[in-house]
């Protein structure tokens, strides 16, 4: 963990891109207290021509959330104030931050730990000491998938499911629920094809934009937060199913 900053940098915990060249619209905000995993990540990121921003503990980065809402951050689990899961629960219980992306960096191995992040909501989670080349591709792929299905603007109706893509409007026997981004997308895939088995793989590939090689219950953790925000009982789901050694369907219809 770096020293405490001076006050000079205590008057700045929160930096804006410092480069003259215009830069896309994706902002990216960065939050840890490692000012050299900081520094490491904002260069790989700008290079890729990202607009970046920082913050060295949550409350800074709870400000620069609602300042700038960038569409992804990468969140550090341990900081100094309020810690990653803590963020992350704020942010998906704000209605102004419910959809940002959230990508937590974690030097800790438990699964259990990464779980409870992901079971809080976040999107993908990365595990410290990384390669900073990954953490841009996760990044680049979870805006563009961000992006694809905001373009793919359209209203599904399966059953007692409603979702309306383009206002990220979702009904369930016409009573509205939130999902977080991954949610939405992992439910938007399943409506877009009912009745037909995903594998896990095919699944984690078309919601996250890659093959992911993380631990298996990553995607039981968003099915089941997918399924307690939908499912009238959670423990009989009848929506989505589970295909047991292959990977899961939406109910169709006529079932």
């Amino acid at each position: 963990m770096d020293p405490n900053p001076g006050p000079v940098e205590q008057l700045a915990l929160v930096e804006g891109n410092s480069y003259n060249e215009p830069m896309p619209e994706e902002r990216i905000l960065i939050v840890d207290d490692d000012r050299e995993i900081v520094r490491l990540l904002r260069s790989y990121l700008e290079r890729e021509r990202y607009a970046v921003s920082v913050a060295y503990d949550g409350e800074s980065a709870l400000h620069a959330l609602r300042r700038e809402l960038p569409p992804l951050m990468l969140l550090d689990l341990m900081l100094p104030d309020r810690d990653g899961w803590e963020v992350t629960r704020t942010v998906r219980g704000d209605e102004r931050l419910a959809n940002t992306l959230i990508i937590m960096l974690t030097a800790r191995v438990e699964d259990t730990d990464k779980i409870i992040g992901l079971e809080l909501g976040a999107d993908d989670y990365i595990t410290k000491p990384f390669n900073p080349r990954e953490v841009v591709a996760r990044v680049r792929a979870l805006l563009r998938r961000s992006q694809r299905r905001t373009a793919r603007a359209t209203t599904l109706v399966v059953g007692a499911l409603q979702m309306d893509v383009e206002r990220r409007n979702v009904q369930v026997r016409d009573t509205a629920v939130e999902l977080t981004p991954t949610e939405f997308s992992l439910l938007q895939t399943l409506m877009e094809s009912p009745g037909y088995v995903f594998t896990r793989t095919e699944l984690m590939d078309r919601v996250l934009g890659y093959d992911y090689s993380g631990v298996d219950r990553m995607l039981d953790s968003h099915i089941k937060n997918l399924r307690r925000k939908i499912e009238a009982d959670p423990r009989k789901p009848q929506l989505v199913r589970t295909v047991y050694g292959i990977g899961y369907r939406l109910a169709g219809e006529q079932e």
